[in-house]
């Protein structure tokens, strides 16, 4: 059987191999299907300056047959939670080449998130105390986190059409930038609700200008940023992340079948390495369509375990598998997956903010 036009053995469909398995996105050669999922974990320094102690948490996880780092803010205007690293200062670049090297040096493949979260801020985490940016002046409903705690969102400032190249440019600097800290690539982070997510869809977004009203003006953003990254560090070593109908920091949309049809076979003929897909509801959208709009190499994502990854896998509807929070208290999920080993609990009172207790102190089997 073939998948995405990787050959498959005849009997992976009833056997695990499918999951361990090598295969080729873009340059890349990954030793197996298996992802490391993004999950913010909010442990950088000041100047939201990565920690050495990230360095040995991705190493630990390095079995994966591709990491995709944490967010990371685009520049000090993407920020939306304390202890989130960036990826626009020499100290932050300089603290990610840390742990690149690490998890090269353990065989391992590690892309970049990159992140701006639009309306999901707080004035307190923005430079200046300034408000927020987003499409559209929507206040979001819910609360931010900051450094003093959950505070209630504000209603965020409308972006003007000539700030939208500044923005374009953030993340084409924030591309090389991880090209220059080791990265095999870059994740651009257009799903959950934040900045490129709120442009996608129109219950965040009511412009009336180039970047508003149809499904093909609200993909602009989205597809500029794809563009400038891909011929900053070239096309393959780019995959996007999207949510259809991620529900999360208040989205929702009219047509979402629609708008990421449009938007998947956009990217699908841009040659970028792979598509990664928040399924958040198995049943809820036609996932198998948005693959085809795409054709090219899919991830999927939502609370998979040993047996629907491998059922996806073997069925073709996708080509890699994220697995996020198994990670957290499974250093060795790939191993563990493998031999069928008991998954150790990850605690969810340490998943934000702390010191190594529940990041790096969850031990492999022997």
């Amino acid at each position: 059987m073939t998948v995405a036009g990787f050959a498959l053995p005849e009997n992976a469909s009833s056997h695990t191999d499918a999951l361990f398995m090598p295969v080729r996105i873009g340059p890349l050669e990954l030793r197996n299907r298996v992802v490391m999922a993004p999950m913010t974990r909010n442990r950088a320094g000041a100047a939201d300056v990565p920690q050495p102690i990230a360095a040995e948490y991705y190493r630990q996880r390095a079995t994966a047959g591709l990491i995709v780092t944490e967010a990371s803010q685009i520049s000090p205007q993407g920020k939306g939670y304390p202890g989130t690293p960036g990826i626009y200062s020499r100290e932050q670049i300089a603290g990610w080449q840390r742990v690149t090297d690490a998890v090269h040096r353990a065989g391992g493949r590690i892309v970049l998130q990159l992140w701006h979260v639009g309306r999901i801020s707080h004035p307190s985490l923005q430079p200046h105390g300034a408000l927020p940016v987003a499409p559209s002046a929507i206040k979001p409903m819910g609360s931010a986190k900051t450094a003093v705690g959950p505070q209630p969102f504000v209603t965020p400032r409308e972006l003007e059409t000539a700030e939208l190249p500044g923005i374009v440019e953030s993340y084409r600097r924030a591309a090389l930038n991880a090209g220059e800290a080791g990265f095999d690539g870059v994740e651009i982070h257009a799903a959950n609700g934040y900045l490129l997510d709120q442009f996608l869809r129109d219950g965040t977004n009511h412009r009336t200008d180039a970047y508003g009203g149809s499904v093909e003006n609200r993909a602009r953003l989205l597809l500029e940023v794809v563009e400038v990254v891909s011929k900053a560090v070239g096309a393959g070593r780019v995959g996007v992340r999207l949510s259809p109908i991620g529900a999360f920091n208040d989205m929702k949309d009219s047509d979402p079948d629609a708008l990421f049809r449009h938007v998947a076979e956009k990217l699908g003929s841009r040659g970028l390495a792979y598509l990664h897909v928040y399924e958040t509801d198995p049943n809820g959208f036609d996932w198998a369509a948005l693959k085809r709009a795409f054709g090219g190499c899919y991830i999927a994502n939502g609370a998979y375990d040993k047996a629907r990854a491998v059922a996806v896998l073997s069925s073709g509807r996708a080509d890699l598998v994220a697995f996020g929070v198994p990670f957290i208290g499974n250093p060795d999920l790939v191993a563990r997956l493998k031999t069928g080993e008991q998954l150790a609990e990850a605690d969810s009172a340490t998943f934000y903010g702390g010191d190594y207790r529940g990041y790096t102190d969850y031990p492999a089997l022997a």
